[in-house]
């Protein structure tokens, strides 16, 4: 059966954002004099601050969570998001999928904002039918909220007709909640065995990788 719709994770899949992310975070985590090496806080990049915070910070609350959310926003969007690229091949990738018919979606938890701004990034407002944001789920990744939300944007469509493309395991945990497969993408920096163990289905370097391979990929096949 060939996929009829690709919902793409955005941070570290098409655009190179995972360490700045991580950069704001860790400036996040200073303003509470919580000091997290790097990889650390990598290791965690995925999640959205509902899921990442406590698992950092296991006793903190609502409150915390919020504010350091916020303080990982003031530094993300004013000095590192126009810093942000996307990774070579991805509007390729984008445009491949969309003129192979295949519905392509941007399935990410990061605001509205930010989400309009990598649909400019990317040159691909012409190419996506539809996206999800922050807005529209509970729980960030590895719940399955985001897939979930995505899916009802593609409706009739089934979580089988569905392949997700994404970087990090708590993609591939989120979408196997829904039935969804994923090709897992090592531009995010994630190990493979991580990746293969979370449950990946097949795994490539990056967007430009997996578009010179598409036709024999589980995107094409």
């Amino acid at each position: 059966m060939k996929y009829r719709a690709v919902f793409f994770d955005v941070d570290g899949t098409l655009v190179d954002s995972n360490d700045m992310h991580v950069l704001a975070w860790e400036e996040a985590f200073r303003s509470i004099e919580a000091d997290f090496d790097r990889a650390t806080i990598h290791g965690q990049i995925g999640k959205g601050k509902d899921m990442l915070v406590p698992t950092l910070i296991p006793d903190a609350d609502a409150d915390l969570i919020e504010k350091l959310g916020e303080a990982h926003g003031a530094v993300f969007k004013p000095d590192l998001l126009e810093q942000v690229r996307p990774f070579p091949g991805a509007h390729d990738l984008l445009a491949r999928v969309h003129a192979a018919g295949q519905r392509v979606v941007l399935a990410s938890s990061a605001s509205a904002e930010e989400v309009d701004h990598y649909l400019d990034l990317l040159d691909a407002r012409d190419l996506v039918q539809a996206t999800t944001s922050s807005g529209d789920v509970e729980h960030t990744k590895p719940a399955p909220d985001i897939f979930v939300a995505a899916l009802k944007k593609v409706a009739p469509l089934s979580a089988q007709e569905v392949l997700v493309v994404g970087d990090s395991p708590y993609d591939v945990e989120a979408a196997s909640r829904c039935g969804i497969a994923t090709i897992a993408l090592l531009s995010g920096k994630f190990p493979a065995e991580t990746l293969r163990e979370a449950g990946a289905i097949a795994i490539y370097d990056d967007v430009a990788a997996l578009l010179a391979e598409y036709d024999r990929s589980p995107l094409g096949r």
